[in-house]
């Protein structure tokens, strides 16, 4: 049996492409996940014209994390449109080793998303958009629940406006001593 032009590293995955470069240190430089593609129709005398919104998540799994959303007429530019918007608004979370310091409730429209810290092997308890965002900023123990609105974009705010109320130890007696 022969394999033909893959090499063995193309084998692990099943659309045979190569994932994100990976930097010296071998963790991959920026991680892109898309959180949800919605599909909208306009008619027209001709019939139905149809245009797609993305929503993805981008973030160095190193604390950074961003949020952006995209429109355009194919699949691929709502894509690039939302990844890029994504990178220009990053902004830094307050992590304390792979979990968050303390409980926080982040509320974004009708959207609230509590996240509770958790300790060293619990993982990653969380569902859709909580998941991709906290995967992105590198959190890897941590509970969460996600309540009120179910909307993708509520619940994505949501969880990035919990993580921006995180505050360490540290940092709360210095504002308290100043």
């Amino acid at each position: 049996m022969s394999t033909g032009n893959f090499s063995n590293s193309n084998r692990d995955r099943r659309d045979n492409k190569r994932g994100p470069a990976p930097s010296a240190d071998g963790a991959p430089e920026m991680v892109e996940k898309i959180v949800f593609i919605n599909r909208c129709a306009k008619v027209v005398k001709g019939g139905r014209r149809f245009s797609f919104s993305a929503l993805s998540v981008v973030g160095d799994r190193k604390g950074k994390v961003g949020i952006g959303y995209g429109k355009a007429n194919e699949v691929p530019d709502a894509i690039k449109k939302s990844t890029e918007h994504a990178k220009k608004h990053m902004v830094s979370v307050t992590l304390k080793g792979d979990t968050i310091s303390h409980d926080v409730l982040g509320v974004y429209d009708g959207g609230k998303v509590l996240l509770k810290p958790a300790s060293p092997g619990t993982g990653l308890i969380a569902g859709g958009g909580v998941r991709a965002v906290l995967e992105a900023a590198g959190i890897k123990n941590v509970l969460t629940k996600s309540m009120g609105s179910s909307n993708h974009i509520a619940i994505v705010n949501a969880t990035l406006n919990g993580l921006q109320q995180l505050r360490t130890a540290e940092q709360i007696t210095a504002v308290r001593k100043a």
